[in-house]
Protein backbone atom coordinates (compact mmCIF):
# COMPACT_ATOMS: atom_id res chain seq x y z
CA UNK A 1 0.00 0.00 0.00
CA UNK A 2 2.54 2.36 0.63
CA UNK A 3 4.95 1.43 -2.18
CA UNK A 4 1.64 2.29 -4.27
CA UNK A 5 0.49 5.11 -2.35
CA UNK A 6 4.42 7.20 -3.21
CA UNK A 7 4.40 6.32 -6.89
CA UNK A 8 2.18 9.30 -8.08
CA UNK A 9 4.41 11.38 -5.21
CA UNK A 10 7.19 9.94 -7.25
CA UNK A 11 5.85 10.90 -10.82
CA UNK A 12 4.90 14.75 -9.49
CA UNK A 13 8.10 16.06 -10.01
CA UNK A 14 8.00 15.05 -13.43
CA UNK A 15 5.08 16.73 -14.32
CA UNK A 16 6.03 19.54 -12.29
CA UNK A 17 8.73 19.89 -14.44
CA UNK A 18 7.14 19.13 -17.48
CA UNK A 19 4.45 22.08 -16.77
CA UNK A 20 6.84 24.65 -16.00
CA UNK A 21 9.12 23.96 -18.67
CA UNK A 22 5.97 24.66 -21.25
CA UNK A 23 5.03 27.64 -19.37
CA UNK A 24 8.62 29.05 -19.38
CA UNK A 25 8.64 28.12 -23.19
CA UNK A 26 5.49 27.77 -24.52
CA UNK A 27 5.84 31.01 -27.02
CA UNK A 28 8.70 28.73 -28.65
CA UNK A 29 6.83 26.03 -28.86
CA UNK A 30 4.18 27.29 -30.29
CA UNK A 31 6.20 28.79 -32.92
CA UNK A 32 8.11 25.64 -33.72
CA UNK A 33 4.35 23.93 -34.07
CA UNK A 34 3.91 26.70 -36.32
CA UNK A 35 6.79 26.43 -38.56
CA UNK A 36 6.74 22.49 -38.57
CA UNK A 37 2.28 23.12 -40.30
CA UNK A 38 3.24 26.03 -42.29
CA UNK A 39 6.21 23.38 -43.90
CA UNK A 40 3.82 20.64 -44.09
CA UNK A 41 0.75 22.82 -45.49
CA UNK A 42 3.21 24.87 -48.00
CA UNK A 43 4.70 21.52 -49.52
CA UNK A 44 1.14 19.81 -49.84
CA UNK A 45 0.68 22.86 -51.64
CA UNK A 46 3.03 23.26 -53.88
CA UNK A 47 2.49 19.42 -55.47
CA UNK A 48 -1.19 20.28 -55.35
CA UNK A 49 -0.49 23.49 -57.53
CA UNK A 50 2.57 21.47 -59.50
CA UNK A 51 -0.23 18.54 -60.40
CA UNK A 52 -2.75 20.68 -61.45
CA UNK A 53 -0.19 22.60 -63.39
CA UNK A 54 1.04 19.65 -65.46
CA UNK A 55 -2.63 18.81 -65.90
CA UNK A 56 -2.83 22.35 -67.49
CA UNK A 57 -0.37 22.03 -69.80
CA UNK A 58 -1.76 18.84 -70.71
CA UNK A 59 -4.93 20.14 -72.11
CA UNK A 60 -3.08 23.11 -73.75
CA UNK A 61 -0.88 20.71 -76.13
CA UNK A 62 -3.97 18.24 -76.36
CA UNK A 63 -5.88 21.24 -77.93
CA UNK A 64 -2.62 22.79 -79.69
CA UNK A 65 -3.02 19.60 -81.55
CA UNK A 66 -6.65 19.97 -82.51
CA UNK A 67 -5.99 23.29 -83.42
CA UNK A 68 -3.66 21.61 -85.63
CA UNK A 69 -5.51 19.03 -87.22
CA UNK A 70 -8.48 21.72 -88.33
CA UNK A 71 -5.87 23.91 -89.66
CA UNK A 72 -5.70 26.78 -87.54
CA UNK A 73 -1.97 26.64 -87.64
CA UNK A 74 -1.37 29.85 -86.25
CA UNK A 75 -3.04 29.68 -82.74
CA UNK A 76 -2.10 26.16 -82.69
CA UNK A 77 1.87 27.14 -83.01
CA UNK A 78 1.45 29.96 -80.36
CA UNK A 79 0.11 27.98 -78.09
CA UNK A 80 2.82 24.76 -78.47
CA UNK A 81 5.27 28.52 -77.76
CA UNK A 82 3.76 29.25 -74.75
CA UNK A 83 4.07 25.70 -73.64
CA UNK A 84 7.87 25.33 -74.26
CA UNK A 85 8.41 28.99 -72.51
CA UNK A 86 6.70 27.10 -69.40
CA UNK A 87 9.93 24.69 -68.96
CA UNK A 88 7.72 21.74 -67.95
CA UNK A 89 10.45 18.86 -69.12
CA UNK A 90 7.96 16.63 -70.68
CA UNK A 91 5.63 19.10 -72.74
CA UNK A 92 8.05 21.97 -73.26
CA UNK A 93 10.20 19.04 -75.25
CA UNK A 94 7.25 17.16 -77.30
CA UNK A 95 5.86 21.01 -78.19
CA UNK A 96 8.70 21.20 -80.19
CA UNK A 97 9.41 18.39 -81.52
CA UNK A 98 5.48 18.69 -82.81
CA UNK A 99 6.34 22.29 -84.13
CA UNK A 100 9.70 20.82 -86.30
CA UNK A 101 7.29 17.53 -87.22
CA UNK A 102 4.66 19.78 -88.20
CA UNK A 103 6.53 22.08 -90.12
CA UNK A 104 5.03 25.11 -88.96
CA UNK A 105 7.63 27.53 -88.51
CA UNK A 106 9.72 27.93 -91.47
CA UNK A 107 12.17 30.74 -89.34
CA UNK A 108 15.72 28.57 -88.41
CA UNK A 109 16.27 31.71 -86.54
CA UNK A 110 13.35 31.14 -84.00
CA UNK A 111 13.72 27.22 -84.32
CA UNK A 112 17.45 28.08 -82.94
CA UNK A 113 15.77 30.55 -80.37
CA UNK A 114 13.55 27.67 -79.22
CA UNK A 115 16.03 24.78 -78.98
CA UNK A 116 18.41 27.25 -77.09
CA UNK A 117 15.82 27.90 -74.28
CA UNK A 118 14.50 24.33 -74.18
CA UNK A 119 18.44 23.35 -73.42
CA UNK A 120 19.14 26.06 -71.22
CA UNK A 121 16.05 26.12 -68.97
CA UNK A 122 14.98 22.40 -68.78
CA UNK A 123 16.98 19.45 -66.54
CA UNK A 124 16.63 16.74 -68.68
CA UNK A 125 17.90 13.44 -68.44
CA UNK A 126 21.00 12.95 -70.06
CA UNK A 127 19.60 10.34 -73.00
CA UNK A 128 16.74 13.17 -73.20
CA UNK A 129 19.50 15.84 -73.50
CA UNK A 130 20.79 14.11 -76.27
CA UNK A 131 17.30 13.66 -78.49
CA UNK A 132 16.96 17.09 -78.13
CA UNK A 133 20.91 17.77 -79.15
CA UNK A 134 20.41 15.15 -82.07
CA UNK A 135 16.99 16.95 -82.98
CA UNK A 136 18.81 20.17 -83.24
CA UNK A 137 21.62 18.91 -85.38
CA UNK A 138 19.31 17.39 -87.37
CA UNK A 139 17.37 19.97 -88.30
CA UNK A 140 20.04 22.52 -88.72
CA UNK A 141 22.55 20.66 -90.29
CA UNK A 142 22.15 22.46 -93.95
CA UNK A 143 22.61 25.63 -92.42
CA UNK A 144 25.50 24.98 -90.01
CA UNK A 145 29.04 24.88 -91.17
CA UNK A 146 31.34 21.56 -90.54
CA UNK A 147 32.66 22.59 -87.37
CA UNK A 148 29.47 23.93 -85.73
CA UNK A 149 27.88 20.47 -86.67
CA UNK A 150 30.82 18.46 -85.13
CA UNK A 151 30.89 20.65 -82.26
CA UNK A 152 26.89 20.52 -81.62
CA UNK A 153 27.05 16.63 -81.68
CA UNK A 154 30.63 16.43 -79.86
CA UNK A 155 28.24 15.30 -76.69
CA UNK A 156 27.16 12.41 -77.98
CA UNK A 157 29.46 11.14 -80.47
CA UNK A 158 32.18 11.26 -77.46
CA UNK A 159 29.93 8.83 -75.27
CA UNK A 160 28.17 5.62 -75.22
CA UNK A 161 24.63 7.01 -75.48
CA UNK A 162 21.84 6.02 -77.49
CA UNK A 163 22.43 8.77 -79.83
CA UNK A 164 25.75 7.64 -81.06
CA UNK A 165 24.81 5.77 -84.40
CA UNK A 166 22.14 8.41 -85.34
CA UNK A 167 24.51 11.47 -84.56
CA UNK A 168 27.18 9.03 -86.59
CA UNK A 169 25.25 8.48 -89.22
CA UNK A 170 24.39 12.03 -89.44
CA UNK A 171 27.33 13.33 -89.99
CA UNK A 172 28.58 10.46 -92.55
CA UNK A 173 25.81 11.49 -94.50
CA UNK A 174 26.31 14.90 -94.23
CA UNK A 175 30.09 14.35 -95.58
CA UNK A 176 28.55 12.21 -98.50
CA UNK A 177 26.24 15.32 -99.69
CA UNK A 178 29.31 17.03 -99.55
CA UNK A 179 30.97 15.05 -101.41
CA UNK A 180 34.28 14.82 -98.84
CA UNK A 181 34.32 10.97 -98.76
CA UNK A 182 37.25 9.97 -96.49
CA UNK A 183 35.61 12.09 -93.83
CA UNK A 184 32.59 10.03 -94.26
CA UNK A 185 33.98 7.12 -94.28
CA UNK A 186 35.61 7.84 -90.39
CA UNK A 187 31.82 7.94 -89.47
CA UNK A 188 30.87 4.78 -91.06
CA UNK A 189 33.32 2.67 -90.10
CA UNK A 190 32.95 4.17 -86.40
CA UNK A 191 29.56 2.73 -86.75
CA UNK A 192 30.41 -0.53 -87.90
CA UNK A 193 32.49 -0.68 -85.16
CA UNK A 194 30.08 -0.66 -82.41
CA UNK A 195 28.37 -3.42 -81.22
CA UNK A 196 24.29 -4.86 -80.33
CA UNK A 197 23.27 -1.49 -82.70
CA UNK A 198 19.75 -2.18 -84.30
CA UNK A 199 20.88 -4.02 -87.28
CA UNK A 200 19.70 -1.03 -89.91
CA UNK A 201 22.69 0.98 -88.55
CA UNK A 202 25.31 -1.75 -90.21
CA UNK A 203 23.07 -2.23 -93.30
CA UNK A 204 22.64 1.78 -93.92
CA UNK A 205 26.40 2.47 -93.13
CA UNK A 206 27.65 -0.88 -95.31
CA UNK A 207 25.08 0.58 -97.63
CA UNK A 208 26.78 4.17 -97.79
CA UNK A 209 30.68 2.78 -97.75
CA UNK A 210 29.38 0.79 -100.77
CA UNK A 211 28.54 3.80 -102.66
CA UNK A 212 31.33 6.02 -101.70
CA UNK A 213 33.93 2.99 -103.23
CA UNK A 214 31.93 3.24 -106.05
CA UNK A 215 31.90 6.83 -106.66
Amino acid sequence: MNENATKPQASLPILERSIKFYRKNKNLIFLALTFIIIIISSFIYYSNYKESEKIKIADNYIHAKILLSNGETDEGKKILKEIIYLNDSTYSSIALFLILNEGIETDNKEIDNLFEHLLKNNNFESEVKNLIIFKKALFQSNELSELELLEMLKPIITKNTLWKPHALLLLGNHFVHKKEYLKAKEFFMEILSLKNLNKDFYDQANLQLSSIAND
